[in-house]
């Protein structure tokens, strides 16, 4: 039986290319704003273009953080793409403009210190040993990026009593940022894996093997 996975519609568009992307990996998507929709699927996927301001005022309608807390409250997966990822963090300053995220992680979505910007196009990326994420992924494979903010610094502290996420870092520009997070039932990616070909079919598969 294939597994479920709710694709959350808040506005922030980019929702077919996602939903070709998942399906195409064996999933049954739903695209949907209904809650109790989003927290029966076996996954949630938040995707994300454009401003973290406007993306979490749209997920802020749709009660997106709260439904994102319950979800991992019960150990139910979730994944984030691009601004999909950004709002998981404590804030994002972009354009003057400083939001509350929705806290999952502690950090700041800020500009990327390069002198070109967007990022866009194929970039390799640096994940850390025993990823499941990158299960099957080799070095040298390259993600579709389109962005000119990040998170530049990871502040997260844990203890020895908790696992620490796994956190994959890519470059641009001289500049580091946060590439992926692996964090128990949280996933997030900035680049965007439903426009990265096989490889992030790749992927993909390995995100809907731990529904």
């Amino acid at each position: 039986m294939a597994k479920t996975v709710a694709l959350l519609d808040y506005g922030s568009g980019n929702l077919r290319s996602a939903q070709r992307a998942v399906e195409r990996v064996g999933a049954d998507v739903t695209v949907t704003s209904d809650p109790q929709v989003a927290l029966n699927a076996d996954g949630l996927l938040v995707p994300g273009v454009g401003a973290f301001a406007a993306c979490m005022e749209g997920l802020n309608k749709v009660h997106g953080a709260r439904l994102i807390g319950s979800r991992l409250a019960g150990g139910r997966p979730v994944m984030g793409i691009c601004v999909g990822m950004q709002i998981l963090f404590d804030e994002g300053h972009e354009h003057g403009v400083h939001s509350r995220g929705c806290g999952e992680w502690p950090g700041t979505v800020e500009r990327l210190q390069a002198d070109v910007l967007p990022h866009m196009g194929w970039n390799t990326v640096a994940a850390p040993e025993g990823s499941q994420m990158f299960a099957g992924i080799s070095d040298e494979e390259r993600f579709y990026f389109v962005h000119s903010y990040g998170v530049r610094d990871w502040t997260l502290v844990t203890d020895e009593l908790t696992a620490p996420p796994l956190v994959t870092w890519a470059e641009h520009g001289g500049d580091s940022f946060v590439a992926a997070v692996e964090n128990g039932p949280l996933w997030a990616t900035q680049f965007h894996p439903e426009k990265s070909g096989d490889t992030g079919a790749v992927l993909l598969e390995n995100w809907l093997a731990t529904l």
